[in-house]
């Protein structure tokens, strides 16, 4: 059986359907990446059901690929075991020495991106960075050697905040500081962009009928990582993950893209007959709009800017319309006037450089808004 190498910091759905998934096709496909070791903060029900079910969970992958609408099932083997900080955290601190353990991963959200005021290091500090800080002075107590740092929180430069947050922990615990310049200098931190949608499944499907841990994803996946400027990059192969020397251009076609379409749908169809993001694309006057906005106003001005434009665009239609993914309009609504200057306006800034004239769509999307403030 594989070793266990890997340190999961997070039991929810989307780690498992992403990474715990590209885990176990890269250990299907011959290579040995090893077993994963799950983490959960508090005790729940995810770690004692993954306890109860210890052959794994299914992952069912729905939607559009390539235009044609598939369903595929993905039995999931990679996770060894789960672990709950808060009363198994002495078993966490032994695997944290472990000469097997090559990688740590973590998903909080960017409120959890914050220090921990705990100093007792018997318990499991409070903060996602708190204990990170624990289990890697662990390591380098005891010989361990350096690790990789894949955080996998959708936040710009995610794994640079992250290490800036560990030094200051281990500074404001009074660590020592040739710990502090090992995790900085000699750990391999890799900051990323994470891009697939996973939810749960209809409670009458098979899958959950058979196990309770049975999730969804969607047939796009992403893991774009950046080339670390030092260190190994030692991490498993697998079709969603793309190693690259800039992650700016694959941030910059999400928010124009993907976010930039979500955006201008409520601005032009929340109110409407329209209450989901796939009822606006099974219209016909709907899905032209979109297409317009698409192809004449949004992908032109990236063109020389991102690889694979147009592809990602077509991607993008394809998850828009995928009938088992449900977004709503009102619920891409929250925070939307904070979200019009960003993932807009520069783009139309940038059409009117380029061609000369206003984006009709955009122009209208974003004069709509200024009129529902009364601006």
């Amino acid at each position: 059986m594989s070793a266990e190498t890997i340190l999961q910091f997070g039991a929810g759905r989307f780690l498992r359907g992403f990474i715990d998934r590209f885990v176990h096709e890269a250990n299907a496909a011959g290579q040995d990446v090893g077993r994963v070791v799950v983490v959960q903060s508090t005790s729940g029900k995810r770690a004692q059901l993954l306890k109860e079910h210890p052959k794994g969970y299914p992952v069912v992958v729905r939607g559009y690929r390539d235009g044609e609408l598939i369903e595929e099932r993905t039995d999931v083997a990679s996770v060894s075991r789960a672990l709950v900080a808060d009363s198994e955290w002495d078993e966490v601190m032994r695997f944290a020495g472990s000469p097997h353990l090559k990688l740590l991963v973590t998903n909080a959200t960017e409120a959890g991106y914050v220090l921990s005021g705990d100093t007792d290091k018997g318990l499991a500090p409070n903060t996602m960075p708190g204990k990170l800080t624990r289990v890697l002075h662990r390591r380098f107590e005891t010989g361990g050697d350096p690790v990789t740092v894949l955080p996998c929180e959708l936040i710009a430069e995610n794994a640079t905040r992250l290490q800036n947050l560990v030094v200051q922990q281990a500074e404001q615990w009074k660590l020592d500081s040739r710990f502090v310049y090992w995790l900085a200098n000699e750990c391999v931190w890799l900051n990323n962009l994470v891009d697939c949608m996973i939810s749960d499944l209809p409670d009458e499907h098979a899958a959950v009928q058979e196990n309770p841990l049975a999730i969804m994803a969607e047939p796009y996946a992403l893991l774009a990582i950046e080339r670390p400027r030092s260190g190994e990059l030692n991490l498993f192969d697998h079709p969603a993950v793309k190693v690259v020397d800039d992650l700016a251009p694959y941030y910059l076609r999400k928010v124009r893209v993907l976010n930039g379409v979500h955006t201008a749908m409520v601005a032009k169809y929340l109110g409407s007959e329209y209450e989901t993001v796939q009822a606006v694309l099974d219209s016909p006057d709907g899905i032209k709009w979109t297409r317009e906005l698409l192809y004449e106003e949004i992908v032109p001005t990236l063109k020389d800017r991102v690889e694979g434009a147009d592809q990602f665009a077509d991607d993008t239609l394809d998850r828009f319309r995928n009938p088992h993914m449900a977004h709503r309009l009102s619920n891409i609504r929250l925070n939307h006037e904070d979200k019009v200057p960003v993932r807009l306006g520069p783009t139309a800034v940038d059409y009117e450089k380029l061609f000369g004239k206003k984006p009709p769509i955009l122009t209208s999307c974003m004069e709509r808004d200024l009129a529902a403030e009364g601006l």
